[in-house]
């Protein structure tokens, strides 16, 4: 097993480029099983565990892919299996999202219960709702959710989310290209992932308006083809980076995103006393070590991420004085919380809230990985710590960020990666 050993105290300067987004990665790779003719050319994939899970399960579906410096080529012509099986749904949540396109282009599927970071309870129900309000039939039987549409073929319906959900609003528009008539989507997921992946449905040939908004509507198509694609940036893995430099007192520059789409955590940054500019395309950061207290509430996009929520409470036990972090879209993930409090942080749980008392001088110590932004939070803290930290169980990292501890040393981190044996 894998741990990372940092050795805090370093300022990060420098330039780097962001990876392509994992987020949006899963649901266009799994759309590819809607077309039935032809090879898709997916750029801007980033080299990470999620993806080699998610390839694998769709190799096991009978997917022929092939993966090199960040481009993914898929043909789903010869599907041999509409099982995706436990041993490999079970390594990540984002695995549901083959039960769409399945079900829409064969009319049938089965799918285990899925399962990924441990942060309190993440249901599918909206994903089964949705399936059912284009006329499937679910049942869930010894772990697994059986889907089939009587005919073969799913109708158009109104789905309307009672909670904004990403995952649940992916599979609703995968399965909806398909249907016959049409579909509409009500209080969808606006985030870039989503939209990203109405373009990707778009260009292979579905007719979808309203990308980017919470009504989505969607006529369905007789077939989709196969197509080229450009993967957008991984926003999260941007903000992460430039935490890192505001957390060191650093300076850097991210290429390769799209400002627009980080507003939320910018106009943070600049609240928290940095000195935030843009262009079209990249984002520098500025910090002079002295951060100001501030508070944020993780909602749904286009407010603060939630997947930004365990990155900015590291932030924050530099600050001079009192912040409040409030998670209004899952409210149990504080697990890295006690970690960060062994390093010398002094942050406090009240329900969906943390209350981070800085600033605080951080010890390097060992201290353990629970999910894939906790895993983030702890390299942030490592950065700033005094001495040296080891982050154990960094397969939760690597889920998400590419090459991570690579990118932070171009920056000027000091880190390495090691083996370690558990027990």
């Amino acid at each position: 097993m894998d741990k990372l050993v940092i050795r805090g105290g370093h300022r990060l300067s420098g330039s780097i480029n962001a990876s392509g987004s994992k987020n949006s990665s899963l649901p266009i790779i799994a759309a590819t099983l809607l077309a039935g003719d032809g090879t898709f050319t997916l750029h801007n994939i980033p080299d990470l565990r999620d993806i080699t899970t998610f390839t694998q399960l769709l190799n096991y579906l009978g997917t022929e892919t092939a993966f090199s410096d960040n481009t993914l080529q898929i043909s789903s012509q010869n599907l041999k299996s509409l099982q995706a099986p436990y041993e490999l749904v079970k390594k990540m949540r984002a695995s549901i999202y083959v039960l769409g396109p399945m079900l829409a282009r064969f009319g049938h599927a089965r799918v285990s219960l899925p399962g990924g970071c441990a942060f309190g309870p993440r249901p599918i129900d909206l994903h089964l709702m949705a399936m059912e309000k284009l006329g499937a039939t679910i049942t869930i039987e010894t772990g697994f959710i059986d889907a089939s549409v009587k005919g073969g073929k799913l109708r158009g319906g109104d789905i309307h989310f009672p909670l904004s959900s990403v995952g649940a609003t992916g599979n609703a528009l995968m399965a909806a290209v398909l249907a016959e008539g049409k579909t509409t989507i009500s209080n969808a997921a606006a985030e870039p992932e989503i939209e990203t992946l109405c373009k990707f449905l778009i260009a292979m040939g579905s007719t979808i308006r309203g990308t980017g908004t919470t009504e989505l509507e969607i006529e369905g198509a007789k077939s989709l083809n196969a197509i080229d694609f450009r993967n957008v940036f991984d926003r999260i893995e941007a903000g992460t980076l430039l935490a890192a430099a505001a957390i060191t007192g650093g300076e850097i520059t991210v290429n390769g995103v799209e400002p627009e789409q980080m507003k939320s955590v910018l106009k943070k940054f600049v609240q928290a006393g940095c000195i935030v500019e843009t262009t079209l395309n990249s984002i520098s950061l500025k910090s002079h070590g002295k951060l100001t207290p501030t508070d944020v509430t993780a909602k749904p996009y286009p407010s603060f991420p939630t997947d930004m929520q365990a990155q900015w409470i590291a932030l924050m036990t530099q600050a001079d004085g009192t912040s409040h972090i409030t998670d209004k879209v899952y409210h149990e993930r504080f697990n890295h919380i006690p970690e960060l409090n062994r390093l010398g942080a002094h942050i406090e749980i009240r329900k969906n809230q943390a209350i981070v008392h800085g600033p605080q001088l951080l010890s390097g110590t060992k201290v353990m990985s629970t999910d894939l932004r906790a895993s983030a939070s702890l390299v942030l803290a490592g950065l700033v710590a005094k001495g040296t930290s080891e982050v154990l169980r960094v397969y939760h990292l690597d889920r998400g960020y590419e090459k991570i501890e690579t990118k932070l040393n171009t920056l000027g981190a000091d880190i390495s990666r090691e083996k370690y044996n558990e027990f």
